[in-house]
């Protein structure tokens, strides 16, 4: 199967109408994130997701990918899923200790993730057991 295949029907093929994911699991290791931000990239690609909301999308799983790697525990996963108007962006690791917001000091040169994260997304929190980060986006326009 050629790559284009691998994520475009044939010319022609009806598309299913409903909800679209993708998940990863993958280690802990930083080179994971550009890997992550390349699939995630392709997948809104195929779902027609405009550009403008599409780069902002990359940057939150940039961000959240980063924090889970450097702060959590065990296996990192994403999980973004499309579905109808609304796209929802989610990341997992075994640390129970939630992420949170601090404004960073003009001389830190980390800490500035979750704040992108606020002002890129329409919405984002931390799961209840603290493990899950999410955000969420709303999309006008993309595939049905």
């Amino acid at each position: 199967m050629s790559p284009s295949c691998a994520v475009e029907p044939p010319f022609g093929a009806a598309r299913p109408q409903g909800s679209y994911a993708f998940e990863v699991a993958v280690v802990p290791e930083p080179h994971r994130v550009a890997q992550l931000r390349l699939i995630t990239k392709t997948f809104l690609r195929y779902r027609a997701v405009p550009a403008p909301l599409a780069q902002d999308v990359v940057v939150v799983v940039s961000e959240l990918v980063t924090n889970a790697i450097e702060h959590g525990h065990g296996t990192v996963s994403l999980r973004v899923r499309h579905i109808g108007g609304d796209l929802f962006v989610e990341t997992t690791d075994e640390n129970p200790a939630p992420a949170r917001l601090r404004p960073p000091t003009p001389d830190d040169e980390h800490g500035r993730g979750l704040f992108l994260v606020s002002c890129l997304s329409e919405s984002w929190g931390v799961s209840d057991d603290g493990r899950t980060t999410w955000a969420s986006f709303h999309a006008s326009s993309g595939r049905p």
